[in-house]
Formats: structure tokens, C-alpha cells, sequence
């Protein structure tokens, strides 16, 4: 069974700014949100934990399991370049992603989907014939590229729908 978290809460998701490769670790809030989420877990035992190498994903990650993260940077969250850290009211955007026209460094969307569909194929082929649990800690991006991987990019191209809630899970199953 695959676990797919999204990190607990941090001060720029409480004040509502954009947060990418410049986040922060969680807050008190985030700390209870994901040591509410060991409890939820905390019958699984997990033979693999991976995680996006931002620290609040390593922190979410470890608190759940207890056990030490593998870092992927496949993993890491959607470079937001310049836009990283404004107000989510104050940014351009161009349908759910900042605005690459407006903002230097915006990653290209098929480019961050191809590096996590590598990661999960990866985990697939080596992982899909076994009964293991596999947890993996990402982002609101990552965790809904996630879920796509699975379910299928939709029409609109918004995999964020996919996402869990800060501090929550998803489970997903390869075919």
C-alpha cells in the first residue's frame, strides 16, 4: 500500500503566501497535525519512507513513521521561482501555477509531472509486486501529481484536486 502525506502546516501556509523551495519547517500546528496523523498511522508499519527534501516534509515524514526519511529530490516541490513566498492575493497566476510570463523561475509543469511520474514508475517496478508499505511525504503539488499518477491527468490539467489537506493522507494500491 502506498501513503501519500502532505506536510503539516508552516507560518506561510497559515498566512496564506506561496510556498515552494524557500518554505519553511512546520509550526506548532503542523507538529500536532502530523503527530495527529502518527496516531491515525500508527498500526502500519512502513518498510520504505520517502520524502520531498524540503524540511517539512522530512520533519512530517519522520514524526509519522519514527524512522529515518529517504530524501528524492524528485520529490521536492514545484519551483515557484520568484513568486515563492508572496501573498497567494498578490500573485499572477495562469490557471493554479504563478504566471512563467510574470515570474522568472516558474518550473514547466510537464517537466516537474515527467520527474515525479519517474520517481513513482521507479517505485512501481520495484515495489508493485511486493506487499510493502510505502509512505511518501510531499507537497500539495507533489501529493496531487501522486494521485494522478494513479487516476490520470484530468482534461483541465488541475492534478491539485488529487491533493490531501495539510497534515492528511491518501492511499493508493499499483495495478
Amino acid at each position: 500500500m502506498i501513503y501519500v502525506i502532505r506536510h503539516g502546516q508552516t507560518d506561510l501556509n497559515k498566512e496564506r503566501r506561496m510556498q515552494g523551495r524557500r518554505g519553511l519547517p512546520l509550526n506548532e500546528y503542523g507538529i500536532e497535525q502530523a503527530n495527529a496523523l502518527r496516531e491515525k498511522l500508527q498500526d502500519i508499519d512502513f518498510d520504505f519512507v520517502f520524502t520531498s527534501p524540503q524540511k517539512r516534509a522530512v520533519q512530517t515524514a519522520e514524526i509519522v513513521t519514527g524512522k529515518r526519511a529517504i530524501l528524492d529530490e524528485r520529490l521536492n516541490v514545484f519551483d515557484l521561482g520568484e513568486a515563492d513566498r508572496l501573498h497567494i492575493n498578490e500573485v499572477k497566476m495562469s490557471g493554479v501555477l504563478p504566471d512563467s510570463s510574470v515570474y522568472q523561475g516558474v518550473e514547466e509543469p510537464n517537466s516537474f509531472v515527467g520527474r515525479v511520474f519517474s520517481f513513482m514508475k521507479e517505485l512501481e517496478s520495484q515495489y508493485s509486486k511486493e506487499e510493502v508499505n510505502i509512505l511518501i511525504s510531499g507537497h500539495r503539488c507533489t501529493t496531487g501529481c501522486i494521485g494522478a499518477y494513479f487516476e490520470g491527468i484530468p482534461k483541465d490539467g488541475n492534478i491539485l484536486r488529487f491533493s490531501s489537506d495539510t497534515g492528511d493522507y491518501k492511499t493508493f494500491v499499483f495495478k
